[in-house]
């Protein structure tokens, strides 16, 4: 992993976990995550095993689209597919769950050089119940991205301490691209959760007002 992002001139920032450009001091990539330099250089292994893909459980929708380059593109795990917009400002990726979820993440895959003019430069990421009471939870500016970029939204929100975002509706919203382009492509976006046991789920589960608490009610949590 770090060779990979090395050759390309991009490394994975080891405290906030984005894909960020080496400047011309390598020992001290800058991070426009938290604005400042990080005194060492070092590739943090992604650690998705305590973290799950759910984005196949929610309903997606565009403010605009190219015919052929819509969400279908956007999520075929394809990175030389995108969606492409086709409209006026700002566009928009709309994630309606059916009940309210625990979202720790979410990615996109970027790639300026091939997308050029099209490529985000500024994305807002809303969450909320509905369209009406969507609240900002992190903006983000970029600098000619080229490859996945992670957003810990779930740290950034951190409801209940749990270090996740409580939502049923996500919204992407891109608000500006590189050069002043008026369309966009994003290439695939992923939404992640956190990966929880059956028998953490039933430990943490409310009966009657309360949880299971006891290793009375524990041991009985999952069928063998």
């Amino acid at each position: 992993l770090f060779n990979k992002y090395v050759l390309s001139g991009t490394v994975l920032c080891h405290t906030c976990i984005y894909f960020i450009k080496v400047e011309k001091n390598p020992s001290k990539p800058r991070c426009s995550y938290y604005n400042n330099y990080h005194s060492k250089m070092t590739a943090t292994k992604i650690r998705n095993s305590d973290k799950r893909e759910i984005g196949n459980e929610a309903v997606w929708s565009l403010s605009t689209a190219k015919p052929g380059n819509g969400v279908e593109q956007l999520r075929d795990d394809n990175n030389d597919t995108y969606w492409q917009s086709d409209g006026s400002q700002p566009h928009l990726i709309n994630i309606q769950f059916h009940k309210k979820m625990s979202i720790a993440e979410v990615s996109f895959y970027l790639d300026y050089k091939l997308d050029e003019s099209y490529t985000p430069k500024k994305l807002s990421v809303r969450a909320g119940t509905t369209f009406h009471d969507l609240e900002e939870v992190h903006l983000l500016e970029l600098d000619e991205p080229n490859g996945w970029i992670f957003v810990p939204i779930g740290e950034i929100a951190n409801h209940g301490g749990q270090k996740v975002l409580r939502a049923h509706f996500l919204q992407i919203e891109v608000l500006a691209m590189h050069q002043n382009g008026r369309d966009t492509h994003i290439r695939q976006v992923k939404v992640y959760g956190p990966r929880q046991s059956s028998s953490h789920r039933m430990l943490h589960s409310t009966v009657e007002g309360g949880q299971f608490t006891s290793q009375e009610f524990f041991q009985f949590s999952c069928i063998r």
